[in-house]
């Protein structure tokens, strides 16, 4: 029986003051061991994993701050909370963060994510792993203030992409775990309490793992394909659809008008057709730019195993030009799991922050964050700064907020590769002129930012 996203209201749907943890600790993940040197697949420190989930902050310029969740974990063992709380950008301070809810795994890929609605309700998706645990939706008691929360829905979702758009409600697009793999819905909701039945927008072959982005009402997905009957680790190709009227139109970037679901792997979605080239497609972020024209950003490679035989990891812009897509390098870096963000600046400056460096642990996930910048659309790329310089750890999945303020651009975690450890969290200005890490342990009700760099 195909699983439904049906979101029925809580028992427990009450107003709740929640606990506040003493400081900032990122939970720390692997996933599959490769009984090699390199350990796992893939580990870290995955505070801000994982990429096909989004957004995880959010800057409001009328509260003056930037509000984030996150991958918590419990003091000395690794287990995950979902934490909420924001940089306050007149005091440059942060408070201590709020520990939303226990989710009883040390599954990462269970992470939390961010929206706000129109009257500045906080609204905190908790995603789970597949259909062994629940989803909860929760939202802020008052506006821009994270003390109090309601757990307004228990049901089940993975990998949400929540969004609100003024007048209209939530747009919310997800992927459920059926059939032996992942498929792409979406939802929508006038007010975040009662949902319509979720429609389908792709299953082809195992399933897709997807990115976003959003202006105004108009909306962007952008997936790979899991082919049979490999699965994930042998993810290929890359598509694009968007939407101006929350998923009742869909259309190709051509304008083309595309009905779901998608099922075949031939569709005018297609932007290009890696699974002809044996490449595999690693997807980082997607932006509208200046111009309305979306930009993708990603990653290939000749395998999903870790270390120089999968490589080189191949980072690539996709733009559309108005007429096909515009594909072009950027640089390469060591692992597939490097993850960074793409910023497409008022300027008309493209810029990345991304682990694009080997860091203290070479061919392992992360590595040091690089700030790119391109003048001139994505053809050149000028590599501006090394932003890190880690003496133990890696650093990865830097996340871009949305409406992201100069101060507080990007976040990210840090994390030991081989092995369970400590984890800390981290940001950076737009012109990298330091790196923050949020405070480990806090005495007070407030903490300063340690500048690391």
């Amino acid at each position: 029986m195909r699983l439904m996203m049906v979101l029925v209201l809580a028992g427990a749907a009450m107003a709740e003051q929640m606990p506040r943890d003493n400081g900032y600790r990122g939970i720390w993940y692997y996933n599959q061991p490769t009984k090699d040197k390199y350990v796992y697949k893939y580990s870290g420190g995955f505070a801000t994993y994982p990429q096909q989930q989004s957004p995880i902050a959010i800057y409001s310029a009328k509260a003056g701050k930037t509000f984030f969740c996150y991958g918590g974990s419990t003091a000395g063992k690794q287990e995950l909370l979902h934490m909420v709380s924001y940089f306050d950008h007149k005091t440059k301070t942060v408070p201590r963060p709020v520990v939303l809810v226990n989710k009883k795994t040390g599954d990462a890929h269970d992470n939390p994510v961010l929206a706000m609605d129109g009257a500045g309700h906080l609204w905190v998706f908790s995603n789970a792993h597949g259909t062994s645990r629940d989803s909860f939706v929760w939202r802020s008691d008052r506006p821009y203030d994270i003390d109090g929360w309601t757990l307004v829905k228990t049901t089940n979702f993975s990998y949400g992409h929540p969004r609100w758009v003024d007048r209209k409600g939530f747009f919310f697009l997800h992927t459920l775990y059926e059939n032996g793999g992942r498929s792409l819905y979406w939802n929508t909701s006038a007010d975040g309490v009662q949902w319509g039945e979720p429609s389908l927008l792709a299953r082809m072959d195992l399933g897709h793992y997807q990115i976003t982005a959003h202006d105004g009402a108009r909306t962007a997905t952008v997936f790979n394909y899991h082919p049979k009957p490999q699965g994930l680790n042998a993810r290929t190709n890359l598509y694009y659809l968007e939407t101006s009227d929350l998923g009742r139109t869909w259309k190709s970037a051509d304008g083309r008008v595309v009905t779901p679901p998608l099922r075949e792997v031939a569709t005018p979605a297609l932007v290009h057709d890696y699974a002809a080239e044996k490449k595999l497609v690693y997807l980082k972020n997607v932006e509208f730019g200046l111009d309305g024209r979306p930009v993708i950003l990603f990653l290939t490679s000749k395998g999903w195993e870790p270390g120089p035989g999968s490589g080189p990891q191949e980072w690539k812009t996709a733009r559309w030009n108005g007429k096909g897509w515009d594909i072009r390098g950027v640089t390469t870096s060591d692992h597939n799991y490097d993850f960074g963000s793409l910023y497409l600046e008022a300027t008309g400056a493209w810029r990345i922050i991304a682990p694009t460096d080997p860091g203290p642990q070479p061919f392992m996930t992360g590595g040091d964050m690089v700030m790119w910048l391109s003048k001139d659309a994505g053809r050149r790329w000028t590599r501006v700064k090394q932003l890190t310089r880690a003496e133990r750890f890696n650093h990865t999945y830097a996340r871009k907020p949305v409406n992201a303020h100069p101060e507080f651009y990007a976040l990210w975690a840090d994390g030991d590769t081989h092995g369970p450890s400590e984890s800390g969290l981290y940001f950076t200005d737009r012109e990298g002129t330091g790196v923050w890490r949020l405070p480990v342990k806090m005495d007070g009700d407030v903490g300063r930012p340690v500048v690391v760099k």
